[in-house]
């Protein structure tokens, strides 16, 4: 039997166009996330440089509702995480710090937060993973949403600077013709909620 308990905590400064990730493990992360579509010609260009395909995510992010800050569990064949984040309201740079929890499969952490806490929101996509060397890419079609990219450039072997990473952030926004008007700096969440704000029966609420 697995046991399952890696805690790990980060923080995060999200300016309007690009989020810094620094975790307990010392990496310093760049990401952009951009409204695309052109994803079918983005992943004939990653094909073209033998990225490493991860595979398919099918992931279900429930967002629970809270006094502060946000939580949300993801269920996914290839990901299965419990995540809480704490983010300043506010416009420009702001600040978050989170804690995930790596849940399993199946687990009862949806009816137990469900019941406890109540469901604010659901966020259904699929994703597909890929990797050129420290420099990993999220092909999303989000329910509702539309399709967008994720680029998250890693300091893995701790011998790369801010600028390094922004630098191959950059290059494969050119390379993959995003424009600065694609950027957004927002949750998959907020623009669900956006859109609509469901209101879910807790009560009914049955385990699949």
């Amino acid at each position: 039997m697995t046991i399952f308990d890696p805690f790990y905590t980060a923080s995060t400064y999200v300016g309007n166009k690009l989020k810094k990730t620094e975790n307990k493990m010392g990496n310093l992360n760049i990401e952009i996330k951009a409204k695309s579509n052109n994803n079918s010609e983005i992943r004939k260009i990653l094909q073209s440089k033998s990225a490493d395909f991860k595979g398919i995510d099918h992931q279900i992010d429930t967002y629970f509702k809270t006094n502060e800050g946000r939580l949300k569990l993801r269920e996914g064949n290839i990901e299965n995480k419990l995540i809480f984040y704490k983010r300043q309201n506010k416009k420009g740079p702001k600040k978050s710090d989170y804690i995930i929890y790596c849940s399993e499969p199946n687990s009862s952490l949806k009816q137990l937060l469900t019941i406890s806490n109540g469901i604010l929101t659901i966020v259904d996509k699929k994703r597909e993973i890929y990797f050129i060397d420290n420099v990993k890419f999220q092909l999303d079609t989000v329910k509702d949403l539309g399709t967008f990219i994720e680029i998250e450039a890693t300091d893995v072997n701790k011998n790369k600077s801010k600028e390094d990473l922004l630098n191959q952030c950059e290059f494969y926004m050119e390379l993959f013709k995003l424009s600065e008007s694609d950027l957004i700096s927002v949750s998959y969440s907020d623009l669900i909620l956006e859109k609509t704000k469901p209101v879910y029966n807790n009560a009914s609420y049955e385990k699949p």
